[in-house]
């Protein structure tokens, strides 16, 4: 059954617009009421990569939004999706979920859940995978550890590199994300780690939020994530750093915690349809996704 272009909620009613008709502070404000760090700049490059919805009240007030993010014809992460606060027990974010699933066209689906959102998407059949570990803080470079680490062969990422970080991140993450990868590259900075001219692990970093995120990071081994992340951390030494991640345990995750990032949240990715095999890869050879590109996109 088709969902209703309108809802009737305590005492008045909501209706449904294109996240594109919308200004940029309304969204802002929006995230802002449920004390989400995005600015009015991380809002635009959503937009600029996805699709969406806000629902508006008679007025035009933004109370809520969702959004997806397609890559290919079978896959999307879903992301974005905020109710008013005195509108999160009363079915909005059902509402705004159900019109996703008009449009995603029966695509596997993959989210990143905050505590508060958990029992909505498990009453939609989402099921749970991981755990995602925000990790953040006012970073220091730590000194460096192995000293062959000096030797590896890691540079600045330019253009050139695109192709080859887009099939890096395909093989770790599951499917292909090459628009992503691409925008991702226009708005970052990024160091890879080379085997000869082949590029074996990456890391992008970005504005966002209170500073810069650092995201996706792909790489074959804890060594090498370290190694590509190191650098992110020294050009950002003294400021506000973020990393979401998979990794609780293991070399990764403690440099982490050591250069001052801390876990400061958790979040719980889900699933719903076929999920992708990058998770149950975590213990074999190949290459992984240490990092998120973020909550929202995965």
């Amino acid at each position: 059954m088709k969902p209703s272009e309108s809802l009737k909620i305590d005492a008045f009613s909501m209706r449904i617009a294109d996240i594109e008709d919308v200004e940029l502070e309304r969204l802002h404000a929006l995230s802002l009421s449920v004390g989400w760090p995005h600015r009015a700049e991380d809002w635009q490059f959503l937009r600029g990569s996805g699709q969406g919805f806000v629902a508006l009240d008679e007025i035009g007030r933004v109370l809520g939004s969702a959004m997806w993010f397609g890559h290919g014809s079978g896959f999307a992460t879903v992301g974005m999706v905020i109710t008013s606060p005195r509108l999160q027990t009363l079915g909005a974010g059902q509402w705004l979920m159900k019109r996703v699933f008009e449009k995603v066209g029966g695509r596997d689906l993959r989210l990143n859940a905050t505590r508060a959102a958990r029992r909505l998407y498990l009453s939609l059949d989402f099921q749970p995978e991981k755990t995602v570990y925000q990790c953040q803080g006012v970073v220091r470079a730590p000194a460096m550890g192995d000293p062959a680490e000096a030797r590896r062969d890691i540079r600045t990422l330019d253009a050139s590199d695109v192709p080859a970080a887009i099939a890096l991140d395909a093989s770790a993450f599951g499917v292909s994300r090459t628009a992503l990868i691409e925008k991702l590259f226009a708005h970052s900075v990024g160091y890879g780690l080379f085997d000869g001219n082949k590029l074996t692990a990456f890391a992008l970093c970005r504005p966002f939020g209170r500073g810069h995120v650092v995201g996706p990071v792909v790489a074959e081994r804890d060594a090498d994530a370290v190694a590509i992340l190191r650098p992110h951390v020294a050009d950002h030494s003294g400021s506000f750093l973020r990393v979401d991640t998979h990794m609780h345990s293991g070399e990764f995750a403690a440099f982490l915690s050591h250069a001052g990032m801390p876990v400061f949240d958790t979040v719980l990715t889900m699933s719903l349809g076929k999920r992708l095999a990058d998770f149950a890869a975590l213990g074999e050879a190949g290459p992984k996704t240490y990092a998120l590109a973020s909550q929202t996109l995965g």
